[in-house]
């Protein structure tokens, strides 16, 4: 049985944790098949965006599979937990863009993973929380980083300390949430998405990632340096001749990665 899967649709890759029944929850099976599927994505040149979602409209992520940690031992649940810091790291790492859809819950893990990724599409009607400290532990899947660097630090200390569940509105308001859409419209509206950035030439989309990313805690100096390095690696490609050509020719680019 696989609980989760990857699908290609146009420009995009798309993951979808597949056990609906469970809220999509955090199984050490769906683990390993979400870690399987990135080296998937990892692997193939041709990938210019990723998007995770979760399957049915109730959850996109209801966090760990808690049902799953009470019958561990103290040493397996430390290991569960681990794993669970491996994939949303590996989200983080991917090279190219990935993108959250985010229908029904995102709580704990759920909310960790979809902040991993760099950009997040969220429906009206989802739920969003760190609710760690409700179960006196804390986020432990890079969410007291990540949060407060999205956020800032006082909001995201607000989230953190009262555990609380916000609208998927409040979340747009303090940059959360990144485009707000209907339940219905979810899923196209991240394929839009990636389509708009899968325009974009393969080396360059990752150049850029890298370049943010690896400069997001650098001085400016530093972080100019890391541009000019990560433009280097695009200067010379076919591709970005081929844009010129195509702008010259008032045609779509025809990028291959090269």
């Amino acid at each position: 049985m696989s609980y989760a899967s990857l699908d290609r649709c146009h420009f995009a890759h798309v993951l979808t944790l597949q056990r609906p029944e469970a809220m999509n929850a955090m199984s050490l099976d769906l683990i390993t098949d979400v870690i399987g599927h990135l080296d998937t994505v990892e692997a193939d040149a041709t990938a210019r965006c990723l998007i995770v979602t979760g399957a049915g409209r109730r959850a996109f992520c209801a966090g760990a599979d808690l049902k799953e940690r009470r019958g561990m031992s103290e040493d397996q649940a430390r290991a569960a937990i681990a794993r669970i810091g491996e994939m949303i790291g590996r989200v983080a790492s991917l090279p190219v863009p990935v993108i959250a859809a985010v229908g029904g819950v995102a709580l704990g893990g759920g909310l960790e993973l979809a902040l991993a990724c760099d950009l997040r599409v969220v429906s009206e009607e989802a739920v969003l929380g760190l609710t760690e400290t409700r179960l006196a532990i804390i986020p432990g899947a890079g969410g007291t980083q990540r949060l407060a660097r999205l956020i800032g630090p006082a909001r995201a200390k607000d989230l953190i300390f009262t555990g609380r569940k916000i609208t998927a509105a409040e979340g747009l308001s303090m940059g959360l949430v990144d485009r707000l859409t209907s339940a219905d419209r979810l899923m196209p509206t991240a394929l839009e998405l990636a389509d708009e950035i899968g325009a974009g030439g393969p080396v360059a989309l990752r150049a850029a990632k890298r370049a943010v990313d690896c400069g997001l805690d650098a001085t400016l100096e530093v972080g100019l340096a890391i541009e000019r390095q990560a433009y280097e690696t695009v200067f010379g490609t076919e591709d970005r001749l081929e844009g010129l050509r195509a702008f010259a020719e008032k045609r779509s680019p025809r990028y291959t990665g090269h």
